[in-house]
C-alpha cells in the first residue's frame, strides 16, 4: 500500500491512500479459506466447505473484516515508516473518510495523534503570590458549638410554651395536593429543628407559635426544580399536630467536654481541643484558597505562557463533553428552537473549541510537571477515597466503585487526585518560601 502522510502539526498528521480492490480481494480470500475450516453450514463436512459458499454466506462479515485488516496494516506501516514513538499514540487512529469508489477501490484517511512533547521549564514562577492563612476566634467557637449540638441529644422542654425558632418538634404530618394525599407526606412523631431549613420553604416558619396539641393547617408551594415532578411548583396543604416541643442545653465546655470529643485520648484538654479544631479549619481554609483562588490563576498563568500542539481527537472529545453539558442545562424547547438551525452544531464546537483546547493543554501540562515532581497515585488510593466518600453520603463504598469503573471514571478521579496532589505540594512550597 502507499500512502501519503501530511504533518499537520506536531501533534497530528493525516493519512491519504488508496486501498486496492485487489489487496482486499487477496484478504477476504485468505479470511473465507480460514473460515471455511472451522465454520459448520448444513449440507457441508466440516473443513470441506467451499470458499464460494462461504463469502455467499458471510461475505458482507468478511468484507468488514478484510477492511480492518488492511487499516490495520496501513496503520502499522505508517507508524513504522514515519518512525512514530508508539508510547506517544494517544489511541487508535481516527477514519474520518471511507469512501467506497465505482472500482470498488477504498479512498481513506486515517489521522493519526500524538502526546506533545512538553519543556516545562521554570513552571514555578508562573505559581502566584500567596499569603497565609488565619483562623478567627469566632470560627473556632462556632466549631464548638457544632460539636456540641451533634453532640447533645435534644430533651423536652419542662414548662410548656410556644414553639420558638431553634426549637426541635416532635409533629405529626399529613400533606394534600388538590385535596388528595400523595406518596412520602406523612409522618408521626417527626423529629424536625425549626429554622434548620430542612424542609420546603414557608413549613417552618409557620411551626413558631404552635402549642402542644395543637393542630394546624399548613400552606407551602414546592419549588419548581423539585425532584419530585408531581409536587414540582404545586401548592400543598399539610395538616400539623405538634406533640412535644424539645431544645438542646449546651453542655459546659470544659476538659470534661473535650474527653468526650477526642475519645481515647485520656490526656485530652479543651486547649488542645481548640489548638485541633483551629489547626482542621486552617487546613480547610487553605485547601479551599488554594483550589479556589489560586489554583485558577495558576492555570491561566500556564496558559498563556506555554504554547504547543495536542492532539485533536482529544479537543473533539472535551468539545463533545462541553456541548452535551450545555445541551443538558436547556430546556427542551431551547434545543428544539436551536436545532431548526442548520449550524447549530457547528456554531457550538466553534465556541468551544478555544476552551477545549485549552483545557487538554494543561491537562497534558500538569500530567507533566506531577511526573517531574514525582506525584503519583495508586489504583487503591483512588478505590479507597471513592469508598471514604461514600461512607461520607451513605452509600455502599464497593457498589460506588463498580458504577465508577463501568461509567469509565476512574481516570478522572485519578487525575483529579493527581491535580490536588500537585497544587497542594507547590503551593504549600511557595508559601513557605514567603514566611
Amino acid at each position: 500500500m502507499d500512502y501519503k502522510a501530511e504533518k499537520i502539526d506536531n501533534s497530528n498528521i493525516k493519512i491519504s491512500c488508496i486501498i486496492k480492490k485487489s489487496l482486499l480481494d487477496e484478504k477476504l480470500d485468505k479470511l473465507a479459506k480460514q473460515a471455511s475450516k472451522t465454520m459448520n453450514i448444513q449440507g457441508f463436512r466440516k473443513g470441506k466447505i467451499p470458499i464460494s459458499i462461504v463469502k455467499k454466506t458471510h461475505g458482507k462479515r468478511l468484507q468488514e473484516d478484510a477492511s480492518n485488516e488492511c487499516i490495520r496494516e496501513l496503520y502499522d506501516m505508517v507508524v513504522k515508516g514515519e518512525k512514530l514513538d508508539k508510547d506517544k499514540l494517544t489511541s487508535e487512529p481516527t477514519i474520518p473518510k471511507f469512501d467506497k469508489l465505482k472500482n470498488s477501490d477504498i479512498d481513506i484517511q486515517l489521522d493519526i495523534h500524538l502526546k506533545p512533547t512538553i519543556d516545562t521549564g521554570d513552571y514555578k514562577q508562573y505559581i502566584p503570590e500567596l499569603k497565609p492563612t488565619n483562623v478567627a476566634t469566632k470560627d473556632i467557637d462556632e466549631r464548638l458549638n457544632n460539636l456540641a449540638n451533634a453532640k447533645t441529644k435534644p430533651t423536652e422542654i419542662k414548662t410548656k410554651r410556644e414553639v420558638k425558632n431553634g426549637d426541635y418538634v416532635l409533629i405529626d404530618f399529613e400533606g394534600f395536593k388538590d385535596g388528595k394525599p400523595f406518596d412520602g407526606g406523612k409522618a408521626d412523631n417527626y423529629s424536625l429543628e425549626i429554622g434548620s431549613g430542612s424542609f420546603v420553604s414557608g413549613f417552618e416558619e409557620q411551626i413558631v407559635g404552635m402549642n402542644y396539641d395543637e393542630t394546624k393547617d399548613i400552606k407551602v408551594t414546592f419549588p419548581k426544580e423539585y425532584q419530585a415532578k408531581e409536587l414540582a411548583g404545586a401548592d400543598v396543604l399539610f395538616k400539623v399536630k405538634l406533640n412535644k416541643i424539645q431544645e438542646k442545653k449546651k453542655p459546659k465546655f470544659d476538659d470534661e467536654f473535650a474527653k468526650q470529643i477526642l475519645t481515647g485520648d485520656k490526656q485530652a484538654t479543651l486547649t488542645k481541643l481548640k489548638d485541633d479544631i483551629q489547626e482542621q479549619i486552617k487546613s480547610e481554609n487553605k485547601n479551599k484558597y488554594f483550589m479556589d483562588e489560586i489554583k485558577p490563576k495558576f492555570m491561566k498563568n500556564l496558559i498563556e505562557n506555554y504554547s504547543f500542539d495536542v492532539p485533536l481527537n482529544i479537543v473533539n472529545q472535551e468539545v463533545n463533553q462541553l456541548i452535551n453539558k450545555k445541551l443538558s442545562a436547556m430546556s427542551e424547547d431551547e434545543i428544539k428552537k436551536l436545532q431548526e438551525d442548520e449550524k447549530f452544531v457547528d456554531n457550538l464546537r466553534d465556541e468551544f473549541k478555544i476552551d477545549a483546547t485549552n483545557s487538554v493543554r494543561v491537562t497534558f501540562l500538569i500530567d507533566s510537571i506531577a511526573k517531574k515532581e514525582n506525584i503519583t497515585v495508586t489504583d487503591e488510593q483512588v478505590n479507597q477515597t471513592i469508598y471514604y466518600e461514600a461512607m461520607m453520603s451513605g452509600q455502599d463504598g464497593n457498589e460506588l466503585i463498580k458504577q465508577y469503573d463501568k461509567k469509565g471514571y476512574m481516570p478522572a478521579v485519578k487525575i483529579s487526585m493527581i491535580e490536588q496532589k500537585l497544587f497542594t505540594k507547590l503551593f504549600d512550597e511557595k508559601l513557605d518560601d514567603t514566611k
